[in-house]
Parts: structure tokens; C-alpha cells; sequence
């Protein structure tokens, strides 16, 4: 079985909705959560909703197989009963106003899956019946087979929209959720706030469920989820490079502070033979016994203060730094490993402060080429990824001291912006550190290189 939950736009209530959803679905099912996009922060909502591990699919990372094969193996490795696939903004927003890569409804095509379209019912009645047949009319094969209405006024409005929605469509409305009811999540500058970092956030998500119990009609949707066929998996699609056999050891940083991490990324480097031990640079005094580092992105700017507080770790990491040992960072794990966050100390690996801005500095999907051969990646290979932070790198007045090799630029950016000019993936001795978010998927060589090069030194 499989669904997806799309929205007929942003803020709409989907991840609510979404999240409530697949924890009433896990008291009777195994579901596996899926979420289409570049995002870390709503897919750790799904993974406590469901207990079963965060993962994407997005078409600008992954072709269509690759797709499909990401979710049959997504699916195996919990025994899932249904994957419920919760959209990215608008069911048919993508990376450009007419094209399809990067969309919710390319995803649910993809995998033959229907789809329940969730929409803002706020004083719609004949007009929501006209908002469905548009997103049914606009592309044929994106089949929406139910339709779930937020902030719906009362039961009166309810049956007048239900009415028109389902007579004027052919299109069954399987839920109305009522404008008052208890569907909200705390939000910052990069979208919701993590739910590794909420003590609450456990609640909300039961709230969210009963909800979901009260106003949506979860057998009419588990119907739909069944109406799929099985999708046809192409044996030979590789999602990602599996031919290192040499056994290594990585620590990666997993806390309040780091926790966007692509559940692929860190099975593609288990699959390369790589032992992952976690730690806290927010928490923990020393890393452990390691042979690389994996610095991965979160909100280091707003942990700021305790993460000078924590000398011991941060110099920790930078005599790991001295001692020629592999660090990669990515975006958050990039301004850690700089001097200072907002005058807070961090790493001084990097001889560059960051500071936060008003403005987001880089929000895009990212295609890049290396310049150089280096720590993820061969010289001249082009993999995709995102970008999306508030920080940057003063780069007009590097602080040299203490740094014998000069850093260099080992990223060209064809698509996005990076650190600086179109340039990005800063490296120095064995450490790399880019603003850009790669997908395994999307780098196939990313978990293979890195465990080589380890082994390597």
C-alpha cells in the first residue's frame, strides 16, 4: 500500500495532517514515512510519529527508478505495510513554473500512487470543488482520489463543501479538520523546529493524531492506499557506489545542534563497510576512537554559546584536524568547523568567521562539478544537491596564523550559489566543507570516496 499527501500549496496544515496520519496508521500498521523534497525537519517528525527511520524521495536527486528502488528498499527494511508520502508545497511546485522535476506530483507518479490533496477549506464551498478540478485537470495522470479540508468553520460548512466537492469532481472528501482544532508547530528560520529538539513534540504529534482520528476517514484512505498495483523495480539500478570492502570507522556528530542527515547518506557509508559512531559536539568532552569525521548540517548559530562552552570538544576536533584525519562538514558542520559563529569560538579549522544574516543567503537546488579530486568526490564529477542557511563566511580577512596550507575552493557551483562566486567545498589538509547538502543518491560516489580515502591515508 502506499499514499501520497500532497497540498494544494504551503502552510496548509499537510505536515500536521501528514504526521497524524501515519501515527494512527502505526497502532495497526508498520508504515514507512516518506517525504518528497530536500528537507530533514519534517521527516523527523514522521520518524517519531512512526518509529521507523526519516526518508526522501525527490526526482531532482533521483530518476524514476532510482525512485522506485528507493522506496521498495525503504519499505523492506522496516517490513512496511503501507509508505505514506507526505508532498512538498504545492502538489505540482518544482524547480521551474512549467516543468515537472522536483515535484510532489512527479514523485507520485513515479510510483503509480494515488493521491489525497489537502487544502485550506477557509470559506470555500463551490470554490473548493473548482480548486480539485484544476489540480485534477492540470495533469491527468497525477491520480487524486480524495481530498482532506482544514479549518472548515463547523459541520454545516463541512456538508455544503463535501457536497460540492464530491458532485462536482468525482472526487471523495475523506476529511474536514476544524479551523480551531489543535494543529499547530512551533517554526524558526529554516521551517519547523526539529522534533529531536522539542521535549513536548511527543505530545503534539498525539494531539495531531486525535485529531486525525476525530475528522478523517482512515478507512476510506486506507481503501485508496490499496487500490495500487506493484510497482515494477528495475533490478539493475544502482542508488549508490558499494565497492569499498575495507572496514572503517566514522564518527558523526548527532545532537540537539546536528541532525540533518539523510537516513541514505549513512547507509550508503555502512554499505561501504563504515562502523558509525555518534557523538556530541554539544554534549560529549572528546570524540571517540575514529578514523574520520562526519559534521553533517542543524542550527550550530543557535547553540552558539554552548558550543564555545565546550572547549574540550572543539579542540578535540581540531587536533583531529592537525592530525591529518578526514573531516567532512556540511552547512552547519562548515561554520562549526570555522573560527567563530556570531563571535562565539568554534573549531578555528577554517580561518574564516561566520555570521548570521537577515536574508537567506542561499536557497536553491544545487548542481555541482569538483574543480579537484578531494574528499566526497573525483575531479570533473557533477552531482546535485540543496542549499538553504542564513549564515555566511566572511571571507575578506583570512586569519592565517596557525595555518600553514592554505585553503582552496574544490566546488564549482553550475546551479545555486555556495560560499562564495559560484564556489564552494573548502578544503584544507584532509577536511572539506561545503554549504551544499548532497543526497547519496544524487553523489553516488559521495559514501564510496569517502570511506576509500580513509582507508587510504
Amino acid at each position: 500500500m502506499r499514499i501520497v499527501l500532497a497540498g494544494t500549496g504551503s502552510a496548509v496544515g499537510k505536515t500536521t495532517i501528514s504526521t497524524g496520519i501515519m501515527k494512527v496508521l502505526s497502532e495497526e500498521l508498520n508504515v514507512q514515512p516518506f517525504k518528497v523534497g530536500p528537507d530533514y525537519i519534517d521527516p523527523s517528525y514522521h520518524s517519531l510519529a512512526t518509529k521507523s527511520p526519516p526518508r526522501n524521495l525527490d526526482s531532482f536527486f533521483m530518476e524514476k527508478d532510482q525512485i522506485r528502488s528507493s522506496f521498495d528498499r525503504g519499505m523492506k527494511k522496516v517490513n512496511g505495510d503501507i509508505g505514506v508520502i507526505e508532498g512538498v508545497r504545492g502538489l505540482y511546485e518544482g524547480i521551474n513554473s512549467t516543468g515537472d522535476v522536483g515535484t510532489t506530483a512527479s514523485v507520485a507518479k513515479a510510483l503509480e500512487a494515488p493521491v489525497i490533496l489537502i487544502m485550506n477549506g477557509k470559506s470555500l464551498v463551490k470554490s473548493a470543488a473548482a480548486i480539485v478540478l484544476g489540480f485534477k485537470n492540470l495533469d491527468p495522470e497525477v491520480k487524486i482520489e480524495g481530498v482532506i479540508l482544514n479549518k472548515v468553520k463547523g459541520k454545516r460548512h463541512f456538508l455544503k463543501a463535501k457536497e460540492a466537492v464530491e458532485k462536482l469532481t468525482d472526487t471523495k472528501v475523506i476529511g474536514a479538520i476544524p479551523r480551531d482544532s489543535d494543529l499547530k508547530v512551533k517554526e524558526r528560520h529554516l521551517g519547523l523546529v526539529p522534533a529531536l529538539e522539542q521535549e513536548k513534540i511527543k505530545n503534539d504529534i498525539n494531539k495531531w493524531a486525535n485529531v486525525v482520528k476525530e475528522y478523517v476517514d482512515l478507512d476510506a484512505l486506507k481503501d485508496i492506499a490499496k487500490s495500487t498495483s506493484k510497482i515494477e523495480i528495475n533490478k539493475n539500478t544502482e542508488l549508490w557506489n558499494t565497492k569499498n570492502k575495507k572496514q572503517t570507522k566514522i564518527g558523526v556528530a548527532y545532537d540537539e545542534v546536528f541532525n540533518f542527515y539523510y537516513t541514505e547518506n549513512l547507509e550508503s557509508l555502512e554499505e561501504n563497510n563504515a562502523k558509525l559512531t555518534y557523538f556530541s559536539p554539544y554534549k560529549d568532552e572528546e570524540i571517540s576512537d575514529v578514523d574520520a569525521l562526519y559534521i553533517g548540517g542543524g542550527y550550530p548559530e543557535i547553540f552558539a554559546k554552548e558550543l564555545e562552552a565546550n572547549e574540550s570538544m572543539r579542540l578535540d576536533i581540531k587536533q583531529f584536524h592537525n592530525d591529518n584525519k578526514p573531516i567532512y562538514g556540511e552547512c552547519g558542520g562548515l561554520i562549526y568547523l570555522s573560527q567563530s559563529i556570531e563571535g562565539f569560538k568554534t573549531c578555528d579549522i577554517l580561518p574564516y568567521h561566520s555570521i548570521m544574516t537577515e536574508k537567506v543567503q542561499g536557497l536553491s537546488y544545487v548542481i555541482a562539478k569538483s574543480k579537484k579530486d578531494n574528499l566526497i568526490s573525483n575531479k570533473d564529477e557533477i552531482f546535485r544537491g540543496h542549499e538553504f542557511h542564513y549564515t555566511k563566511l566572511i571571507m575578506d580577512a583570512i586569519n592565517e596564523r596557525n595555518h600553514s596550507i592554505k585553503p582552496e575552493f574544490s566546488i564549482d557551483i553550475q546551479r545555486g550559489r555556495g560560499i562564495l562566486n559560484g564556489k564552494d567545498g573548502i578544503s584544507l589538509g584532509n577536511t572539506l566543507a561545503n554549504y551544499v547538502h548532497l543526497h547519496a543518491c544524487s553523489c553516488p560516489n559521495f559514501a564510496y570516496n569517502f570511506t576509500k580515502n580513509i582507508n587510504e591515508l
